[in-house]
């Protein structure tokens, strides 16, 4: 689902004449196969989020190739990925990124709007998006009117709403309560196991990194280790 190849990526920091090139991933090649959930931790500063930035396509890496769902996505402009990104990808964040003036009901059906799906579709496919996460009778509330909880799991539906095959997560739960973690991590499993959906999660939580299937250590800028799940 999921192949990166030989991938190295830097930054380039200071002004002209006076710069520093900073090596943040060197070298790195891993697989997700569909329907795995797929954890990555490290330190702060390993490349966790880099990597996903690569993946994402918000960034493009100085050496290497991606594939996703078996197209090669190193080397699409931005458009094209633009229009690769919303129909085969789905994002949850640790800050939910939901527009505050807008509703439960209108974050959720944005992207059915960006993807040009007509209007009573839309509503049809919000609503039932909504009552799977359990928040239907919440579609009016705006997001400051919603707990931490009930707000990622607006994210979620944001990010499910397209039928993505992957979805790559941010800290998903860096915002949560303990209790609230623990529901939205069996929610992230359940819908793996009845859905297919393919995770890929960068997490510095050990309570995150163990519903992955395999979780992959970066350690500055390269893959440490790779541990399969007992």
């Amino acid at each position: 689902m999921i192949t990166i190849k030989n991938v190295s990526h830097d930054f380039v920091v200071g002004k002209k004449g006076r710069q520093t090139v900073i090596p943040v991933l060197r070298n790195i090649s891993m697989h997700v196969e569909k329907g795995e959930i797929v954890t990555i931790v490290g330190r702060s500063g390993s490349g966790k989020s880099t990597l996903l930035n690569l993946v994402s396509g918000f960034i493009h890496p100085k050496e290497g190739e991606i594939w996703i769902s078996g197209e090669k996505v190193t080397g699409l402009n931005e458009s094209k990925f633009a229009d690769f990104r919303i129909k085969n990808l789905g994002f949850i964040f640790q800050s939910f990124q939901l527009i505050p003036s807008m509703t439960a009901f209108q974050n959720v059906e944005l992207p059915l709007i960006l993807k040009g799906v007509n209007e009573i579709d839309r509503k049809k496919q919000t609503e039932a998006m909504l009552k799977k996460v359990g928040l239907l009778d919440y579609q009016d509330h705006y997001p400051g009117e919603l707990s931490g909880g009930q707000q990622q799991r607006v994210s979620i539906a944001r990010a499910l709403i397209v039928n993505p095959p992957v979805i790559l997560a941010d800290e998903p739960t860096g915002s949560l309560d303990s209790e609230t973690e623990r529901d939205l991590l069996e929610f992230i499993v359940e819908l793996n196991r009845d859905l297919g959906i393919t995770f890929l999660i960068i997490t510095h939580d050990d309570k995150v990194a163990e519903i992955g299937h395999r979780t992959i250590e970066l350690k500055d800028g390269q893959i440490a280790r790779k541990v399969a799940a007992v």
